[in-house]
């Protein structure tokens, strides 16, 4: 069975003045029927792929609550993250643990986003998060690349 839609996230991160940008492209067979993106003040790349997807989540839930759905990403941490890491970290109260027990139990980062992903995507199992090599020259995942990079360029400001 083929997905109706196909949903391409890419997100942007710029150190030196610690914002990103986050696109999804929303395709449906070779059409494009939706983009979005924004920007905000952030800690890392990590964070702004997450909420591309996460985003990309939202928009489903207003415009295509039943469709089964394919969000592609070239982040092999959120892949990961969806596929594997947020069932251990719901398991540990939303915490690392270290095979040490002696340590600490340390932080999430992004864990909100991480939550509403998770309760989204429990309550969703037609949505599939999978992983697309980026720069590659699938066309989705350019253009949410190229929307997730012109986000964090509208805030910059000039140099005077």
């Amino acid at each position: 069975m083929t997905d109706v839609l196909q949903i391409y996230a890419d997100g942007s991160f710029d150190a030196a003045s610690r914002s990103g940008g986050w696109a999804f492209v929303v395709m449906e067979a070779d059409c494009q029927i939706h983009v979005a993106n924004g920007t905000m003040v952030g800690s890392s790349n990590n964070s702004f792929e997450v909420l591309s997807v996460l985003n990309a989540i939202f928009w489903l839930e207003n415009e295509a609550p039943t469709m089964p759905v394919t969000i592609w990403t070239d982040s092999a941490h959120v892949v990961e993250g969806c596929s594997r890491w947020r069932m251990i970290w719901r398991g540990n109260g939303w915490k690392r643990i270290r095979s040490n027990s002696h340590e600490r139990r340390r932080a999430i980062p992004d864990v909100k986003f991480w939550q509403q992903l998770d309760v989204f995507l429990e309550r969703n199992l037609q949505v599939r998060i999978e992983l697309c090599k980026g720069h590659s020259g699938i066309p989705g995942n350019d253009h949410a690349d190229m929307a997730a990079r012109a986000a964090l360029t509208s805030i910059r400001v000039p140099f005077r």
